[in-house]
């Protein structure tokens, strides 16, 4: 990355790409920040959950400018190939460039949100930028629960203007996003033995691009979770007598799980029989999703024996709820021309084999409030007619979009004057704190804006560099243009 420009903004990404950051452990990248600010002879504070703030005084002439707050989240999400050795909590983050585009050797980058950490950063650290008064907030656990958002007390910030910097198309302005909610279904099963006279397998589903529940949920991605379901109700097809010994897919509410496994026992006799099934279904798969998943592979391949399985009831009535439970866009926005409105993300299925648990985890989007109450509500139905106890997390507001902003006028006219074209306005699937914000800061004049990422929550999550460098400039040509006081 050295060999990048702007030099200051790579240079302090890199640094980030050092420091582990996953949500809810982020301890390192805390004291990173505040030896940054007392490096620099920085005001800064910190709040009982780590949100930090760090201000800087106008520079000479720009003192009648209103306050700007730029502000990022500090965690990163946490998903790796499943054949790459990688410690979250300790190691640093192998980068490298491929085609103009950046990217990490096997896990996620962390450009969402670190990227925009790094440009704050950079703009703290230099002497050479024109700005009015600014602060540059740095939020905590924004991927898992947007907790730092919704732990931001009255009085921590004093800006006026809000930028939020977690966008990932540059050229585009959002101002305004959707709210979320999410729930966990609990089945109870009963272990049984597992039968010495069947053949075991195991069925693997992988090679899926996955990517962000919100921003790319539009796209038609495959679900690796809906893709086991079906095949394995498919067995039925061909036999009832099977079991299930073991099913995990996905990890992340707000990521479109990639891959998903089941360990099954099958008469003997029936092996070929399943495997054509398998060869068919994946063909099957492979032509629904060759326009949007192209790498799509289903495996079926011999396994030991397991000690136990799960019981036939469970085993139904899981299967029926996954198969039931709807994925992807549910409604498109009829006041903005392309926003998806509502959707669901079935994100993934854990065990607890000590308590002999399955965990299944949903994740619904809107923009409308009573729209996302609605599709939790029909989540939530599916599951409880299927015998499982659903337990709803904390949901999070959306964003209200106000065409009239006053930054976003300068967002709008800095942009044109720098690439003699209009930047594209609005408003975003994905879940931006900015809902939070305005909650508890109603007066927040915001917008959002950052460069063009890609598959970001996946392994395959990457920054265009080029887009880095005109973000920079419209990023600086804003601050120099606030509006006054």
């Amino acid at each position: 990355m050295n060999t990048l420009n702007p030099r200051i903004i790579w240079h302090y990404f890199e640094e980030i790409t050092k420091v582990p950051r996953p949500s809810k452990k982020e301890g390192k990248i805390i004291a990173y920040l505040e030896a940054f600010a007392k490096e620099h002879n920085l005001e800064y504070k910190k709040d009982h959950v780590g949100n930090i703030v760090i201000k800087k005084a106008a520079t000479p002439g720009y003192e009648d400018r209103k306050s700007v707050c730029m502000q990022s989240h500090i965690d990163m999400v946490c998903e790796k190939n499943s054949d790459v050795v990688f410690d979250f909590e300790n190691d640093a983050i192998q980068t490298e460039i491929v085609d103009g585009w950046l990217k990490a050797k096997g896990t996620t980058l962390g450009a969402d949100n670190g990227i925009g950490v790094a440009a704050e950063l950079a703009i703290l650290a230099s002497d050479d930028i024109e700005h009015g008064p600014i602060e540059c907030l740095f939020t905590v656990d924004e991927e898992t629960g947007l907790t730092g958002a919704m732990e931001l007390k009255e009085g921590f910030i004093d800006s006026h203007i809000l930028l939020n910097l977690d966008s990932e198309d540059e050229g585009e302005l959002f101002i305004g996003c959707a709210g979320g909610m999410g729930q966990i279904a609990y089945f109870d099963y009963q272990k049984g033995y597992a039968c010495p006279d069947k053949t075991y397998l195991r069925v693997d589903i992988k090679g899926l691009r996955g990517g962000h529940s919100g921003g790319d949920i539009h796209v038609g991605l495959g679900n690796a979770n809906k893709i086991l379901a079906r095949y394995l109700v498919g067995l039925n097809d061909i036999t009832e007598d099977w079991t299930l010994a073991d099913i995990r897919g996905g990890n992340l509410h707000n990521a479109i799980p990639r891959e998903a496994h089941a360990i099954i026992g099958i008469p003997s006799e029936l092996k070929e029989r399943v495997a054509i099934f398998a060869n068919e279904f994946a063909a099957d798969v492979h032509n629904e999703l060759k326009a949007v998943d192209p790498g799509v592979t289903l495996t079926v391949s011999t396994t030991d024996k397991p000690e136990y399985i799960i019981d036939e009831d469970t085993k139904y009535f899981l299967l029926s709820a996954l198969i039931a439970c709807p994925h992807g866009v549910l409604g498109m926005s009829h006041a903005i021309e392309g926003l998806v409105e509502t959707s669901n993300n079935l994100a993934s299925i854990k065990i607890k084999e000590e308590e002999k648990q399955i965990l299944v985890e949903t994740s619904q989007r809107s923009s409308t409030e009573s729209l996302k109450r609605a599709a939790g509500q029909t989540v939530r139905t599916v599951f409880e007619l299927a015998g499982a106890e659903v337990v709803e997390r904390d949901g999070y507001p959306g964003w209200e979009p106000n065409v009239d902003s006053e930054i976003l006028k300068v967002a709008k006219e800095t942009y044109e004057r720098l690439f003699g074209k209009s930047p594209e306005v609005k408003a975003i699937h994905a879940g931006l704190e900015c809902g939070l914000f305005k909650e508890k800061y109603p007066h927040l004049d915001m917008v959002s804006f950052g460069p063009t990422m890609r598959d970001v929550h996946s392994p395959n999550e990457r920054l265009e560099i080029v887009t880095v460098k005109m973000w920079w400039d419209h990023l600086l040509e804003v601050l120099k243009h606030a509006p006054k006081k």
